[in-house]
């Protein structure tokens, strides 16, 4: 019925925010914004009704959730970084019925989750910064799925994603784009260093591990990245501990993905993260390869809460 129209890894750093106000930081970002700003264009030559985001700096303890409200309309500011992001306003309508379609296929998967369509819980601004540059004429409905899993597996983030796909494909009337919201290396500047480190990576360490994990996925070697995504993920300080990221490739098929990754924002250093733009162009794929559900972890889908 419906279609995964488009799917890719966004950044969401505050300073994009920050690069609209006068001040040292105008400009600054740029590049990130006008990566967001394409892949909207390329949503909209899609037509997709509704974007997806796999935010995380939506925190759960318990069950993957979805914020499918009706309409979405405030000020934002951010209790993290609220020098970087205050004020911020946003309005986009929201999607309940593909929110709940979304809940009930990945519930039939295996995968608890809960839709929430009657509900004053605001997006996070993993969300929220890009329908800033993405959605500014609200012409995209906008639906929220938690991505910053506590107590979870990675694996059964990957068949989330993918019983998603299939909730989307097979009993939706519409066309979609999957986003995960989060940045490759997230180890943040120690306090004090934030200045010195506003345009760079924390450690050689972590940008060279970066760098290689976007050529692997330019280079379409998606078994060997979803072997080693749970140690990089712990060991690359990955944002969310990469639930978006194992969300994404779930819906894309997993290690049976064939697609080659196409960086719309080269790589860039932020208060010491990595972050890229990149769409994961969307391809046929049985599903055999996604992770089946379970409490315990399998080798290869190791729970990034545990020590490796």
């Amino acid at each position: 019925m419906g279609r995964l129209a488009l799917a890719a890894k966004i950044t969401h750093v505050p300073s994009m925010y920050l690069s609209e106000l006068p001040g040292a930081r105008h400009g600054s970002r740029q590049d990130a914004i006008d990566g967001h700003v394409e892949i909207g264009r390329r949503c909209r030559q899609a037509g997709v009704d509704t974007i997806v985001v796999f935010d995380t700096h939506w925190l759960v303890n318990a069950n993957y959730h979805v914020n499918c409200g009706a309409h979405f309309k405030g000020l934002y500011t951010s209790n993290e970084l609220p020098h970087f992001i205050s004020n911020m306003a946003y309005e986009f309508p929201g999607n309940p019925e593909l929110g709940k379609v979304l809940a009930e296929v990945c519930n039939d998967w295996g995968v608890e989750t809960l839709a929430h369509a009657r509900t004053t819980l605001a997006p996070e601004y993993g969300t929220l910064v890009p329908m800033r540059y993405m959605n500014t004429d609200q012409q995209f409905k906008v639906v929220s799925v938690s991505a910053l899993c506590q107590a979870h597996y990675l694996n059964d983030s990957a068949r989330l994603g993918w019983a998603m796909r299939r909730a989307v494909e097979d009993h939706y009337d519409g066309t979609v784009a999957f986003f995960a919201s989060g940045s490759l290396s997230h180890r943040f500047a120690q306090n004090g260093l934030a200045p010195e480190y506003g345009f760079r990576i924390w450690s050689p360490f972590l940008e060279q591990l970066d760098r290689e994990v976007i050529r692997m996925w330019q280079a379409g070697e998606w078994p060997q990245f979803c072997g080693m995504l749970p140690e990089y993920a712990a060991k690359g300080h990955g944002e969310g501990f990469m639930h978006d990221t194992a969300m994404l490739l779930g819906a894309l098929g997993w290690s049976e993905y064939t697609g080659h990754a196409e960086v719309v924002t080269p790589y860039f250093g932020a208060s010491g993260t990595g972050q890229i733009n990149a769409v994961f162009p969307v391809t046929a794929v049985s599903g055999d390869a996604i992770p089946r559900a379970q409490a315990s972890s399998a080798e290869g889908y190791t729970n990034v809460n545990q020590r490796l």
